[in-house]
């Protein structure tokens, strides 16, 4: 059963330099990357951020922000919206794992907010053998969290966000066998919280066509996972994400917004324990702190790493992101994504376009890697979003139709 769950962490885990070393020595870090449990909480689901080099703490509120930023809602401009996504991921190792994403908001009155979101991942059908190869089974493993938040306007260019969430990790995927025992396939269970402010305000005087928005999200701050029923616990991705957006209204069709994002895990980086095996050959373990509660292990996050500051910096991912609207009707959107080559090595262009048709919003997005054999190489991300403006454009067009 243990090999089943590498693998499963191997095809969550969203990329890695298949030629790098994790090795520590002396005070050089040659290769280290941070792992955690859940890692699918960290995956950017809908294609308007996935476009834009996965950015989303200050751009402008859609049904999607529940994700990046909830306390964007508080600004949303439609009484309510939701929205649906949907990923194929990693297919260029397997063909069967995807990640599906239902958000939402409903703004209570002028300055309060619900949000929601369902996130489903579904990581495939894996073939099980016995020591001697027989079939054994076959396990379909699968995660989902779920979601619910309330912002609130603090002040006319200032919100705050608090949401709630309960995750499911079933990395067993309701196998059975007669050789893995019922301590070593239950489920996780976990609880975590965000907690998110946003700010956006006219750069200039009264009248100005550009704004500045800025955004904090804190994410997955919770509970440790086990799905060994306690015997063993994991740290759920808590994560830091901060950034800025600054929008420029071209004319009174186009406008312009470009993006900023850096994100860190607020988790223990792994210290590497070398042991001397009896032949005198060399044993190096990683050690994640597991034992450290949650709290201490956020602010030790930012001093933890074993090759000091420089170090720590690497831990810092890169988003930056750009979106041209054109009548508020049709985007076209780019970014990049940077990640050090020794935290994980993920560095990829993305590209997408959205067109607001009568109903609905369509979203698209894909990913072009920067190195080559990268399993996120052509991931596409499909949104569709509907709002208040979307269901009243159509009940116009139907009483003007009746006359």
């Amino acid at each position: 059963m243990k090999a089943l769950y590498s693998l499963i962490i191997c095809l969550c885990i969203l990329s890695i330099d298949a030629n790098a070393q994790s090795l520590t020595t002396g005070q050089e870090v040659r290769y280290n990357p941070i792992s955690t449990a859940v890692p699918f909480l960290t995956i950017t689901p809908d294609s308007r951020s996935g476009a834009m080099g996965d950015v989303g703490a200050a751009t402008s509120a859609d049904a999607n922000s529940q994700h990046m930023n909830p306390s964007k809602y508080a600004f949303a401009a439609d009484k309510w919206g939701f929205g649906l996504s949907y990923a194929p991921w990693l297919r260029r190792l397997v063909s069967d794992v995807n990640l599906a994403y239902l958000s939402g908001y409903y703004k209570l009155d002028s300055i309060q907010t619900i949000g929601g979101s369902l996130r489903y991942f579904n990581m495939g059908k894996i073939g099980m053998t016995d020591q001697s190869g027989l079939n054994t089974g076959t396990a379909a493993p699968s995660e989902f969290a779920l979601d619910i938040s309330y912002s609130r306007k603090l002040s006319e260019n200032f919100s705050g966000g608090v949401a709630l969430r309960y995750i499911r990790s079933d990395l067993s995927g309701g196998f059975g066998g007669s050789t893995v025992s019922l301590e070593n396939r239950s489920a996780g269970n976990a609880v975590a919280t965000d907690v998110s402010f946003y700010y956006r305000s006219l750069l200039g005087a009264e009248g100005s066509p550009n704004t500045i928005a800025a955004g904090i999200n804190l994410s997955n701050i919770g509970s440790k996972i086990s799905y060994n029923q306690g015997s063993t616990k994991e740290f759920l991705p808590a994560n830091m994400r901060i950034g800025t957006t600054f929008t420029t209204q071209l004319n009174d069709s186009n406008s312009l917004s470009l993006s900023l994002d850096l994100n860190k895990l607020l988790v223990p980086t792994p210290v590497n324990i070398i042991t001397t095996a009896a032949d005198g050959s060399k044993i190096i373990m990683p050690n994640n702190n597991s034992s450290k509660s949650v709290i201490s292990s956020i602010f030790g996050s930012f001093g933890d790493a074993p090759g000091g500051l420089s170090e720590e910096l690497k831990e810092f991912t890169l988003s930056m992101g750009a979106e041209y609207l054109y009548r508020n009707q049709f985007a076209l959107r780019t970014g990049y994504f940077n990640e050090s080559q020794f935290k994980g090595n993920r560095k990829y262009f993305t590209v997408g376009v959205g067109v607001k048709l009568h109903m609905a919003s369509v979203d698209v997005s894909y990913v072009v890697p920067v190195e080559h054999n990268n399993p996120l190489a052509n991931t596409v991300r499909f949104s569709l979003l509907f709002n208040t403006d979307s269901f009243s454009k159509r009940k116009k067009d139907d009483d003007v139709s009746k006359l």
